[in-house]
């Protein structure tokens, strides 16, 4: 999944960054209101998690402003305000679920996975193939050929990316942003060693390789015609 928090709690965010990214998921964090909202207006995300007392902007307006604009991202308001009317507001200013601090990762991340499953919410897919390639979003299982395959985090973000992208060239810089989440090179060959790693358990057991590199631009996920 790609999340977008909004949190103003460095050791909340900390925790909730942690947790994801060692789940495989790519999580952008933002402290301010005004900063989140135009990042998930700018942006596509598969679930946004929303804090309700945020400088800037407070949590219920963004939601208001984002529904107004028809962005229809699956959102998690995680609040201290816990009571009754508080959680009423949350949902009817155009939120999807309610969780209140103090929490457990464990049911933070079965929400939001719960919250993933909902097509109607973004009309995206939760399935993703290519070829005689498929990958579950849900249950983050891979399989070719109908052989399951093992992959570690960060190589289920990185064959996630490609294959949302299928047919089209990912630049280096783009997956350094969408699976390692940095937004300068950091100068390593961490890219070039994941898709090494990628390819040996998606492409050299088949006899069809499926990843391809655009020497001088990037990869490509896509069968040969």
């Amino acid at each position: 999944m790609r999340v977008l928090l909004v949190e103003d709690d460095p050791d909340t965010s900390a925790y909730i960054v942690k947790g994801l990214e060692e789940e495989g998921h790519t999580i952008d964090h933002l402290a301010d209101g005004c900063d989140g909202l135009a990042r998930a207006m700018a942006d596509d995300y598969d679930v946004l998690i929303i804090d309700r007392m945020l400088p800037g902007q407070e949590g219920l307006q963004i939601v208001k402003s984002l529904r107004r604009a028809g962005r229809k991202a699956p959102i998690l308001f995680l609040t201290a305000l816990g009571g009754v009317d508080d959680r009423v507001d949350g949902l009817e200013a155009g939120g999807d679920d309610y969780l209140v601090k103090p929490f457990s990762f464990s049911e933070l991340l079965a929400r939001l996975n719960a919250l993933a499953r909902r097509p109607h919410l973004k009309g995206e897919e939760t399935r993703l193939k290519v070829g005689d390639l498929a990958l579950d979003l849900i249950t983050r299982k891979v399989c070719r050929g109908g052989v399951e395959i093992d992959l570690q985090p960060r190589e289920f973000r990185l064959l996630e990316v490609l294959m949302r992208n299928k047919g089209r060239v990912v630049t280096r810089t783009m997956l350094l942003e969408r699976v390692w989440s940095f937004h300068f090179d950091p100068k390593t060959s961490v890219v070039e060693t994941h898709i090494s790693r990628l390819r040996t358990k998606i492409d050299k057991p088949f006899a069809t390789e499926l990843i391809h590199t655009i020497r001088g631009a990037g990869y490509s996920l896509h069968e040969r015609p």
